[in-house]
């Protein structure tokens, strides 16, 4: 057993996994007679046409490899944590930093971002950075783009600002460092020193409180059980339509006195004549009930959901009512709503905010519009619904990360996640990710537009989602999104496992059919226990933006 003293808990972790994959291939390896393994006699050029001609990676089987390694970037080599961190600045401080102007990067607050540092420049800025006594360790990363109508670059306005979290110095002088998004900023102005380092006067980003609906904006009104059991306060029936039912309160109410008809049990008329209606006039309504279930909607703008666990909902039930009986239960009563015989009888419960009244001006959804809380919901479950891991449910409770958190893992182009950082404001930047998630469907090429993929072949390979950032050997970052299938690529070049961002897989150039574009890499599992046994890697720069309709449409 190695000796792990003196090594830290991150860098164990790691040499654990690997150990632990080294001998799982020790113990799956096949060979054949002819001493070729059976990898090489299955997955050689054969394969490779197969993948031309179907453009579908395999991910049949259990899923085995582990997501956390990607997200540990372990590629980058072995790496020591830095000291003298700084803790969030206020909003609004204005100070000097180091700049990095990365291309198809756009760094959201909490994204991690791996960097191998070549040239000069950049080494000498990583290492001012160090040595900063306003803000030790924290570098800027701004996005750098080209213009559409010309060749030129560009830089974007607002960035974010990256603590230098592990550094590892190696023998020619290159530096690999992992780093973390921290605030956004807004670059007032840059300029070159005389070592060739970027530097820029940024403003830390004030982020806003998340809103939430005030809470004296709504009244608790009185319980349904006690609206049931006042004799001015009928219970509402889905076979007669709203004006005639608010006809029949009026005229109660003008009488100032319960009917004559209540009954023993203190229940007003109106319950008697809805939940012990006779078969005949039960009858009479059943052509009315889906005209009046439809005005029922509409009065209260709200969906009724039937009672759980009731016969009468269940699926493919006669349509034959006879005696069936329409009223609402109170809340107190659900719990004994399941030994009542339900099965001639069907219940709808009424939400909770239908018996609150409104205290102000602005109705209950112009409130749920602004809601920072009740978006992050919405948000989260959109999100569980169309990519499923990670889940955003830890999130919901704080809506200024889920926002962040959300556009930084959001399978679209760097250019649509470059505004959701732009954005200020958590309830908008909520508002604009629901938007997307929603239209998010296609992957096309950004040159020539042919179809690659689809949102539902996303495959999550790594804990950071479905996108996440990896540095090549040439100091090159790359957003990459991940799938299981993929049309019109070609394979350029041979199989590699040098510096492969999934530990256990080799990597091949993919290149687009039509317009020849550099989109990304074919991953090939090389161990026999690994799946999925492969899929693509698409570059979230070459891709096209697919909500450019969603922004026509606003």
């Amino acid at each position: 057993m190695a000796d792990w003293d003196g090594v830290p808990a991150r860098e164990r972790r790691q040499m654990e996994e690997i150990l632990q994959l080294d001998m799982e291939e020790l113990n799956v390896e096949m060979v054949n007679d002819d001493g070729s393994s059976s990898e090489e006699a299955n997955g050689g050029d054969d394969g490779a046409d197969a993948f031309l001609r179907e453009g579908v990676a395999s991910t049949s089987g259990q899923f085995t490899f582990n997501t956390s390694l990607a997200s540990l970037h372990t590629y980058l080599g072995e790496v020591d944590d830095t000291r003298g961190r700084v803790s969030l600045l206020d909003g609004g401080t204005i100070l000097s930093l180091p700049m990095l102007y990365l291309q198809g990067v756009v760094l959201f607050p909490g994204a991690t971002l791996p960097l191998r540092l070549i040239q000069g420049r950049f080494v000498a800025a990583v290492e001012k950075a160090l040595r900063q006594v306003d803000a030790p360790c924290t570098i800027g990363v701004v996005l750098m783009y080209k213009r559409h109508s010309t060749r030129h670059y560009a830089n974007a306005s607002v960035g974010t600002t990256a603590e230098i979290r592990q550094l590892g110095r190696m023998d020619d002088g290159s530096l690999n460092v992992v780093a973390r998004g921290q605030q956004r900023f807004r670059l007032k102005r840059h300029w070159m020193d005389v070592d060739g380092v970027v530097w820029g006067d940024v403003q830390i980003i004030e982020e806003d409180t998340p809103l939430r609906t005030p809470r004296d904006a709504f009244a608790q009104l009185a319980s349904c059980n006690s609206l049931r059991q006042h004799t001015s306060s009928p219970v509402i029936s889905l076979d007669v339509s709203p004006i005639k039912q608010r006809d029949h309160v009026d005229s109660e109410l003008d009488c100032g006195t319960p009917s004559p008809k209540s009954t023993a049990s203190n229940h007003s008329a109106i319950d008697s004549r809805m939940c012990h209606s006779d078969s005949r006039s039960s009858s009479s309504m059943r052509s009315s009930n889906e005209d009046g279930i439809f005005m029922h909607e509409q009065f209260y703008s709200q969906e009724l959901h039937p009672l759980k666990g009731s016969a009468a909902v269940q699926s493919g039930e006669n349509t034959n009512m006879g005696e069936e009986d329409f009223c609402l239960t109170s809340l107190r009563s659900l719990s004994s709503a399941g030994t009542r015989d339900t099965k001639e009888q069907r219940q709808y419960i009424l939400p909770k905010q239908h018996f609150q009244a409104p205290l102000s001006f602005w109705p209950r959804w112009a409130y749920q519009m602004y809601d920072s809380y009740a978006l992050a919901r919405r948000a989260a479950d959109l999100w569980r619904q169309i990519i499923t891991h990670p889940s955003m449910d830890d999130y919901v409770r704080k809506p200024d990360l889920l926002s962040f958190s959300i556009g930084s893992k959001l399978p679209v182009s760097e250019s649509v996640r470059q505004k959701l950082l732009e954005i200020d404001g958590i309830s908008y930047r909520l508002r604009r990710e629901i938007q997307l998630l929603k239209a998010f469907n296609l992957i096309k090429c950004r040159c020539c537009k042919s179809l690659i993929a689809k949102r539902s072949d996303m495959v999550v390979m790594s804990t950071d989602g479905p996108l996440g950032a990896y540095v090549n050997p040439h100091g090159f970052v790359h957003e990459t999104i991940t799938v299981s299938r993929a049309t019109g690529l070609a394979l350029d070049g041979n199989p590699s496992t040098v510096h492969s961002w999934f530990p256990g897989y080799s990597w091949t150039i993919a290149s687009c059919t039509d317009c020849e574009s550099n989109i990304g890499w074919l991953f090939k599992a090389t161990k026999k226990n690994l799946r999925p046994r492969s899929f693509w890697g698409i570059r979230s720069s070459q891709i096209a933006d697919d909500a450019q309709e969603l922004d026509q449409d606003e």
